[in-house]
């Protein structure tokens, strides 16, 4: 139960990460929690494929300012250094934060973070973008369960 409570962080974490566009990387190059920019660099291409409005990447911008800021106050001041060396050696997702042995807690509320950033995200999103988005979600699911056979 607890390894799938931590795959689901992972997930919601990646697929959160994903929503990034190069306008939000830029502005977020000096981010506490180098994981954000590093993962958003790799797969920030699924909400630019959305063909997102200035608008739209205004908010998603600020959702995930927002959320870094909460992870940020989740983590110690001591994980937010190891995973900020975990991300300098290019280690992303799952093993970063299996790294950092986090408290029950501390998963729930990452967890709960996360599922409100995606919420919140989804909100900004039109019913195609949405459609386009899940639909490159399973895409990427796939290809995960393929490397995993």
């Amino acid at each position: 139960m607890k390894l799938k409570n931590l795959s689901l962080i992972c997930g919601a974490i990646a697929l959160g990460l994903t929503a990034a566009t190069s306008f939000a990387v830029k502005a977020e190059a000096n981010s506490s929690l180098p994981l954000v920019v590093a993962q958003s660099q790799e797969k920030g291409a699924s909400l630019q494929r959305l063909g997102l409005t200035d608008e739209q990447k205004t908010k998603i911008k600020e959702i995930r300012r927002s959320t870094r800021a909460e992870v940020d106050k989740i983590l110690t001041e001591q994980q937010r250094k190891q995973l900020k060396t975990v991300m300098r050696n290019r280690e992303a997702g799952r093993r970063a934060f299996d790294s950092l042995n986090l408290s029950d807690d501390q998963k729930n509320q990452l967890r709960q973070v996360m599922q409100s950033q995606k919420t919140q995200i989804e909100a900004v999103l039109t019913t195609e973008q949405k459609e386009q988005l899940q639909k490159y979600r399973d895409q990427m699911r796939a290809r995960r369960q393929q490397r995993n056979m």
